[in-house]
């Protein structure tokens, strides 16, 4: 057995309920009990959403699309504001990030895989893999093109302080109202937003390209996720940053970073080439995968 399907078989409580997924479950229990204190509200709610879009653009655009598959460049100063960015939506360090998801996609839905629905069933890969303390070491062998960044490392190490800093912020700036709606709240759909690309992407969804894997599109988990859920998009041909291969497919998170580099913040967008678009067979998949840069 696997060390992944060795940690998937964990007791629930081991997994779900160690040391390392109380704050976790922390902000689920001040989401929920400051909702039933303050009562809903729709000004709770856009505060809410106001700030979970930013959030879930520094997962996607930052933490997958930059750090984990390299699809544009940025200067070193900007790199940093991206990991920064990331580190408040409270999913670890980037290069713990980034380490682990180049893993799912070198062995995706394979024994193996960190996160796979088919291998390990839907709430491992939903959020198990994140809470497991089995899987809490950085693997910096597969990130040496960002760990040689002495800034990033410490990032990554102390990735916990700038999403705590976000929560103090939010309460010193609007009170226990904003903490819980523009912190707490926020922070819960961000983390489920982003967790329905581990599993419901392998699940839900139709598949235009033939992978080795069962990724899928989604046009909702697209939207929730401002395009991540064009999934079988993704890994037919995984150094785009663009994830919407066609013009009616949404793909937010590539807007913005056509408008960063429209400012010269970002450069070097990777793009989707038509006969990579076009392409559907397993021999195809196969020339697409060949054009991707070694990132084990």
């Amino acid at each position: 057995m696997s060390s992944v399907a060795e940690a998937a078989a964990r007791s629930w409580g081991r997994i779900y309920f160690n040391a390392l997924a109380i704050p976790f479950w922390g902000v689920h229990v001040l989401a929920i009990v400051g909702i039933a204190i303050t009562g809903f509200s729709w000004w709770g709610a856009a505060l809410a959403l106001a700030l979970y879009w930013p959030r879930m653009f520094f997962v996607t655009g930052a933490y997958h699309r930059y750090f984990s598959h390299r699809s544009y460049k940025t200067s070193r100063w900007f790199q940093f504001v991206l990991a920064l960015g990331a580190t408040l939506t409270a999913q670890k360090g980037p290069l713990w990030w980034a380490a682990h998801h180049r893993m799912h996609h070198k062995l995706s839905d394979q024994p193996g895989d960190l996160h796979s629905v088919v291998q390990q069933g839907f709430w491992w890969s939903h959020m198990g893999w994140i809470l497991s303390n089995d899987l809490e070491d950085t693997d910096y062998s597969r990130i040496k093109d960002f760990a040689k960044y002495p800034e990033l490392r410490w990032l990554n190490k102390y990735w916990m302080l700038p999403a705590i800093a976000a929560g103090v912020i939010t309460f010193l700036i609007g009170g226990f109202f904003a903490l819980v709606w523009g912190f707490a709240v926020s922070q819960v759909l961000c983390w489920h937003g982003t967790f329905t690309i581990n599993s419901l992407s392998h699940l839900w969804g139709g598949r235009r390209y033939t992978t080795t894997d069962d990724s899928r599109n989604n046009p909702v988990l697209a939207f929730v996720t401002m395009g991540e859920g064009w999934h079988n998009n993704h890994h037919h041909y995984q150094v785009s940053a663009r994830q919407g291969f066609f013009w009616w497919e949404l793909d937010c998170t590539y807007y913005v970073l056509r408008a960063l580099a429209a400012v010269g913040l970002v450069w070097d967008l990777h793009g989707v080439p038509d006969h990579i678009r076009d392409s559907t067979t397993e021999a195809e998949v196969d020339a697409a995968a060949s054009a991707l840069p070694d990132v084990a």
